[in-house]
């Protein structure tokens, strides 16, 4: 999770700063300050609205729509995880072909990211399409075993729109596929965050400043102590990070000098945005101040790792200036506002969810 120049490049200042003074001219401060304005931008968006939508998804009936819930075990093990996928990554492009091992992934995020752009658009695409619109609804359901041991694997409801915005999203990832434009990877990257805040939701504040510490620790290690995050980010050739050219003014769609961000470094600070946003909301006080209060802790980590990148022309983890910051800010409101204890209390899905008069009405009379 760093924040780098190039796919080609170090993850230092600019293109030229990684030797590549004589294959390119040097980055324009237009160009720069364009590239990593749209990077900051595009950060943002998927946290906002993957923390708005956070909010309601787990009222879904689809099993797809369904959080997945993150406990302090699981926070405690994902940088071991991390570290270990990130190794064996490192060792796999440098045993074997990498033109075979990106073809394999380019393969695989393909697939997950026409899904992921699909459930992403499907909201807002809903609202374009006519009443009268022949919608049909579909099932597919996996089932194993049989009689009273039959166990569900897969239970999706969709319905014709789904299949619209599938076949949609289905014409993005052929473009990835054929090009690999940088615009089709930011649909995807941008696609990937979205649904990363909207479904992996913390069970409380403790769990998320646990997941946010290791891999604070994580992000430092393997940007400083080695040179495997940095090989591994310009290898890896799929939609793992957000990028945005700095010689776009100079020479259009067809520019080739990037400045990156790791999708971690939105996802991560962003589940944790997500919660304090739930918090709020549990609070019911129709303010919404932990949650701003980290968005905009976001927003001033994300500006010191720019600005720290180019002072020191070095790749710089983010996660190093994001979790202070994200964690910071609002224990800070909440020392001053006198909440902690309530901050550290909250738990996800604690409370019991309430059922409308008439639909525990219509639950008796089932029964």
């Amino acid at each position: 999770m760093e924040q780098a120049e190039a796919h080609n490049g170090s993850g230092a200042g600019d293109a030229s700063s990684a030797g590549a003074a004589g294959a390119r001219p040097p980055t324009t401060p237009e160009g720069m300050a364009l590239a990593y304005g749209s990077l900051v931008l595009m950060a943002l968006l998927p946290i906002f609205f993957g923390a708005l939508r956070s909010v309601s998804c787990a009222k879904g009936k689809n099993a797809s729509d369904m959080p997945e819930t993150i406990t302090s075990r699981d926070a405690a093990r994902f940088p071991i995880v991390a570290s270990c996928t990130l190794l064996g990554l490192y060792l796999f492009f440098k045993i074997f072909s990498q033109e075979y091992i990106n073809l394999l992934l380019s393969m695989y995020f393909f697939v997950l990211g026409i899904l992921a752009l699909s459930h992403t658009i499907s909201p807002v695409m809903n609202k374009f399409f006519p009443v009268n619109f022949p919608n049909k609804q579909y099932q597919l359901l996996f089932t194993q075993g049989s009689g009273e041991s039959k166990e569900e694997i897969v239970n999706y409801e969709f319905d014709t729109k789904d299949l619209v915005c599938l076949a949609m999203s289905s014409i993005v990832g052929v473009w990835y596929l054929l090009r690999k434009h940088w615009i089709a990877n930011n649909l995807f990257g941008l696609a990937f965050s979205l649904n990363g805040v909207e479904l992996l939701h913390l069970n409380n504040v403790s769990t998320g400043c646990i997941l946010l510490g290791g891999l604070f620790v994580y992000d430092v290690f393997w940007v400083f102590g080695t040179n495997v995050m940095v090989t591994v980010a310009k290898s890896f050739e799929a939609p793992i990070k957000l990028v945005f050219p700095q010689d776009l003014l100079e020479k259009g769609l067809e520019a080739d000098n990037f400045a990156m961000l790791g999708l971690g470094d939105i996802v991560i600070p962003g589940i944790f945005i997500a919660l304090l946003l739930r918090f709020d909301i549990s609070l019911k006080r129709n303010t919404h101040t932990y949650f701003y209060t980290s968005f905009v802790a976001y927003i001033f980590g994300l500006g010191l790792t720019i600005f720290i990148m180019h002072i020191f022309k070095h790749a710089q983890p983010a996660l190093l200036y994001l979790v202070p910051a994200c964690i910071g800010f609002p224990l800070l409101v909440a020392l001053v506002k006198g909440e902690v204890a309530e901050m550290f209390s909250y738990e996800e899905n604690s409370a019991p969810k309430e059922v409308p008069p008439g639909d525990a009405k219509e639950g008796k009379k089932e029964k």
